[in-house]
């Protein structure tokens, strides 16, 4: 086990895209930000609840017990009110398991292309702050947008491409990276806990 440090955060996960989007969001931390791989730690944790803060709390406080070191993990997924909020929290897993980002696109837009627009959708995130051996807190954000159904743009992963914000006049993907660290569901809930983390980390 890591030796509790206050001056280190842990991100529990290795996802490529997720880190790419979490690291300049948590930078105004000023402290060593901290993946599983960087310590050596491998430990899989089944996403098995039914919402996004069950899925974030359990695998915030797994990677802090094992870790010793506070912990940050979110869950997030896009839900369609065409499709009563589908995919939801199975948003990772929607066109089963073991297949890509543009396997899950291309299920969804088979799934609307009977639906007139705006295809109406929101993508949620939430974030979980976890304490070796302590307590559990969970912060939100959302943005809302549409569904389009030819993908755009080749930044962001997941539903970025087919995910557009008429405020902004593109896509997720399409959208330089300082905005979306300002506007997107992870950069909202991001900034929500922030002032949490810099209480907690000593960097008030």
């Amino acid at each position: 086990m890591v030796t509790a440090n206050m001056k280190q955060l842990l991100l529990a996960t290795n996802n490529p895209g997720k880190l790419h989007e979490l690291l300049p969001l948590l930078a105004p931390l000023g402290i060593e930000l901290r993946t599983p791989a960087d310590i050596g730690l491998t430990l899989e944790v089944d996403e098995t609840d039914d919402t996004y803060a069950g899925n974030a709390h359990r695998k915030a406080e797994a990677f802090a017990r094992a870790s010793g070191l506070i912990t940050l993990a979110d869950d997030s997924g896009l839900e369609v009110d065409a499709l009563n909020g589908a995919p939801g929290v199975y948003s990772a897993r929607y066109a089963g398991h073991g297949q890509t980002d543009a396997d899950r696109r291309a299920k969804l837009i088979g799934e609307l292309r009977e639906v007139a627009p705006p295809r109406t959708a929101r993508f949620r995130c939430v974030i979980a702050v976890a304490q070796p051996g302590g307590a559990v807190d969970l912060f939100e954000g959302k943005c809302e947008g549409e569904i389009v159904l030819e993908e755009r743009g080749s930044s962001g992963f997941g539903y970025d491409p087919i995910f557009f914000m008429a405020d902004h006049g593109g896509t997720m993907a399409e959208l330089p990276s300082e905005l979306k660290n300002r506007i997107s569901h992870r950069a909202r809930a991001a900034q929500a806990a922030l002032p949490f983390l810099q209480q907690l980390l000593g960097r008030k």
